[in-house]
């Protein structure tokens, strides 16, 4: 039989790999002299030192916090024996997943370590040496298995403490909401570990040069969450897509039902979405803006002033540690939120509430430490009290003060981006309520309403973010070098908690699989018949998971508008370091340029083209679980009786094929578009095409930020009024109205939770691989190695493109037309 779909073949995917070799081998050939991102330091002194192993103890401690609750989690009761069996049918399946897709990911990985070795060895001019060049290669590695690292231990946790959520559920409501909010925090915790380790020891290896090693640490890591929230949002959303549409809609049986044989791929998919997917997102993010406010922080004294002057090298050095510091700060904050986490045993208590309570805590605990560590470092540590910048005019000297306030300026975006999120998505909210009254009239008005509430939201989202950097802009006035560093720093204290931030975040999914746990090993009828349980403070254990499970929706979301948030300051912070590489500070970038302005357009439309990339495979991925599940319910009509056990591990098979094939075109696009048109559009003069590429890097900041906060909210939005009819409103399930909410809330699936938080490192992927090519892009180099590297960028995206439109149902379906009175035929898979 002929293979319709050659990009299915290992072979091609060889020579997909094989070509982005050959494009980073180009890269590596042109030996550009280039890059000031590429920052040489002073000589290092025992302050600086101190300061670095400062934060590296910090780091330890994060690993040691999160360990302490791993431990405390697991002594736990699992529960019952059928509890304990669905339980491991989803931690394997977790696992399995994550194991396929680290062995499909590992060769490109390699392939982009070889090209980054090859791009920056023999820079002599620029500093960089053979050891250089290695360490650039090697920690981009690193990145990446740190990225994945805290992607699996969060995953890890959260299948482990799913179950052990549920039995505390039986017995209190207490101790299931802080079971699942301490397992939370072990990701937040090993995540806010990792990044902060593999940064230190970035600076203990490579001291002064560590500038020329800290991007290959942060592409890493940016590139690993892209595919992890790719792969991990596709699986996910396809899982449960297929399980609500067959299960709720057609046979009218619960969300979580064991009778539905694609339960068991949507609880798994929970955590590779929501658990592994998210760490390594906030890991990224959490990195990014470090390495962007270090940067940026090296930047703004060169060495002709810091060469000259004790006082200036001093300052230099100040200013690199300074993020550093504000990080070790969050560390401490973070744990004493997690600790403040305190729930009832009381009928009437919202779980939002202690989560909020312990996220007040950990923010005002973060302001008071970060004020303090700022307050000691510039002034009491520092025998001049100041920092010393040079300006055009004459040197400025600045107290601890405007950098504690910018860093402030970020708790605040926090708190504004928190109430906004809480606001569109929460079920105790107006638009979530408004939406859930839409469903008198059915799915479309619903569908209507919740749009609107999402557009809504992403404008004031911007909002917020350019109050942000505007006052950044007003701390610094006048100096233009510092007020980049002070948006950078706002970026810092946006995530200062990201401890505390990711355990609300994996908190959603470990109360999402409790409620499954507990509804497909039937434990409440089993308590019920043997007497041992009559409820809890006046709430069933199927009530407590229930409720929890919907406040976790929120705090997923509210997770995901901080990491949205983080994304567009860390790209703001990053370009400002790509005007500096591409030597555009003095030319700026005119939009009455052709070349920028096309620029502009593709790079607005980039997360467009991603973002269809990402829910059409979750369509498709989606059709192929309904139509198996279908087929199981059609071939065995005991499972519906409840005689017969369903096949989960065909279904779960399926979704994993489907996530691991649609990983390769995202990334391509991350990559290679911001290649084609620096390169592409800077043939007649190099000059413009740096300032095309600046105009594509600002066209995909904005629409990717617009885009990415209309997603996430309007499907939190959905899924939250679904979850609200579910509690009782307008009769609760298997009602018409539950019917319309469980469609939109499919719709709202692949937006919140795939194509929605994959922007946030699609942005900042774009970011860097931009900065790593900016030098490269402005030089003379021959017309024939451009025409090359345009031709291959072009073959890639093409393939790209290709790639994810094969395997269209259209295409895989065979229509036989009998005579005119006759219904068409539809024959699935050649079957």
């Amino acid at each position: 039989m002929t293979e319709k779909y050659p990009f299915r073949r290992p072979e091609a995917r060889s020579l997909g790999r094989l070509l982005v070799l050959i494009l980073l081998v180009l890269l590596g050939s042109t030996r550009p002299a280039w890059a000031s991102e590429a920052v040489s330091l002073p000589s290092f002194t025992s302050q600086e030192t101190t300061i670095v192993f400062i934060a590296l103890l910090a780091g330890i401690i994060s690993l040691l916090a999160g360990a302490y609750w791993y431990r405390s989690v697991v002594r736990m009761s699992p529960g019952t024996e059928r509890m304990e069996e669905v339980g491991r049918a989803i931690r394997d399946g977790a696992l399995a997943y994550l194991m396929r897709q680290i062995k499909t990911m590992s060769v490109l990985v390699v392939v982009i370590a070889i090209g980054l070795f090859l791009l920056y060895k023999g820079q002599k001019a620029l500093g960089y040496d053979l050891a250089d060049a290695i360490g650039v290669a090697a920690f981009f590695v690193i990145g990446v298995l740190a990225s994945y690292s805290a992607g699996f231990i969060g995953m890890k946790m959260a299948t482990t403490a799913n179950q052990r959520t549920a039995n505390q559920a039986r017995s209190t409501f207490r101790g299931a909401l802080e079971t699942a909010f301490r397992a939370g925090a072990v990701s937040g915790m090993f995540t806010v570990g990792l990044g902060l380790i593999g940064a230190c020891l970035v600076f203990l290896i490579f001291k002064q040069k560590a500038m020329l090693v800290l991007v290959g640490f942060g592409f890493g890591g940016s590139l690993a969450a892209l595919f992890m929230r790719v792969g991990g949002g596709i699986y996910t959303k396809a899982a449960d897509v297929g399980a609500d549409l067959v299960g709720k809609v057609e046979v009218g049986i619960p969300e979580d039902d064991p009778r539905n044989p694609a339960t068991i791929a949507d609880n798994v998919g929970d955590n590779v979405g929501d658990c592994a997917g998210m760490a390594a997102d906030v890991f990224e993010s959490y990195e990014v803006t470090l390495v962007a406010a270090i940067i940026l922080g090296a930047a703004i004294i060169s060495p002709d002033y810091w060469s000259a002057d004790p006082t200036m090298r001093h300052s230099a050095l100040m200013l690199v540690m300074y993020p550093l510091l504000v990080r070790a700060a969050g560390v401490f904050a973070s744990i004493i939120g997690v600790l403040a986490v305190k729930g009832e045993d009381r009928e009437d208590l919202d779980p939002m509430q202690p989560i909020n309570r312990g996220f007040w805590v950990s923010t005002i605990a973060a302001t008071i430490l970060f004020g303090l560590a700022s307050y000691l470092y510039f002034d009491r540590f520092n025998p001049t009290h100041t920092v010393t910048v040079p300006t055009e005019q004459a040197a400025q000297q600045y107290t601890w003060v405007p950098f504690f306030l910018c860093t402030f300026v970020g708790i605040l975006l926090a708190i504004a981006i928190g109430w906004l999120t809480e606001y569109f998505t929460s079920t105790e909210k107006k638009p979530v309520t408004e939406i859930a009254y839409q469903s008198r009239t059915g799915p479309a008005t619903m569908i209507i309403s919740g749009f609107s509430f999402g557009m809504e939201s992403s404008v004031w989202a911007v909002v917020a973010i350019a109050v942000t950097l505007v006052l950044a802009l007003i701390i610094f006035s006048g100096n233009a070098l510092l007020a980049g560093y002070g948006i950078s720093l706002a970026g810092l204290g946006l995530l200062t908690t990201t401890g505390y931030i990711l355990a609300m975040d994996t908190f959603g999914p470990i109360t999402d699989n409790a409620n499954g746990i507990f509804e497909m090993s039937g434990v409440l009828e089993e308590d019920k018949a043997s007497g041992r349980f009559a409820g809890i403070a006046g709430l069933s254990g199927d009530r407590i998971v229930g409720r929890l499970d919907a406040v976790g929706n929120t705090t997923k979301a509210l997770t995901k508008g901080f990491a949205i948030a983080t994304a567009v300051i860390a790209a703001v912070s990053l370009f400002r370091s790509f005007m500096t590489d591409a030597k555009l500070l003095s030319l700026g970038i005119r939009l009455d340029v052709p070349e920028v302005f096309i620029g502009l357009l593709i790079g607005g439309a980039a997360p467009y083209l991603f973002s269809a990339f990402s829910i059409n495979a979750v369509g498709r991925a989606a059709y192929q679980l309904i139509e198996e599940v279908r087929r199981q319910f059609r071939e065995d009509p005991d499972i519906m009786a409840g005689k017969s056990r369903p096949d989960y591990a065909r279904c779960v098979s399926i979704v994993t094929a489907a996530a691991q094939k649609e990983l390769l075109g995202p990334g391509i696009l991350a990559i290679t578009l911001p290649i084609l048109v620096g390169f592409g559009l800077g043939f007649a003069d190099p000059e413009k095409g740096a300032a095309a590429l600046g105009g594509y890097l600002a066209g995909a900041i904005l629409s990717g930020q617009l885009l990415a906060v209309l997603l996430a909210n309007a499907g939190g939005a959905w899924d939250n009024s679904k979850k609200k009819i579910e509690d009782g409103l307008f009769g609760g399930k298997g009602t018409d109205n539950h019917k319309a909410a469980v469609i939109c809330d499919t719709v709202g699936d692949p937006f919140k939770d795939t194509a929605g938080p994959a922007l946030n490192p699609l942005i900042k992927v774009m970011n860097l691989v931009s900065i790593l090519i900016a030098g490269i892009v402005i030089q003379n180099i021959s017309a024939a190695v451009r025409a090359t590297i345009c031709i291959v960028a072009v073959i890639l995206l093409a393939g790209a493109i290709l790639f994810s439109k094969r395997g269209s149902i259209v295409d895989r379906q065979e229509q036989v037309v009998g005579e005119p009175s006759e219904r068409v035929r539809i024959e699935t898979g050649g079957k």
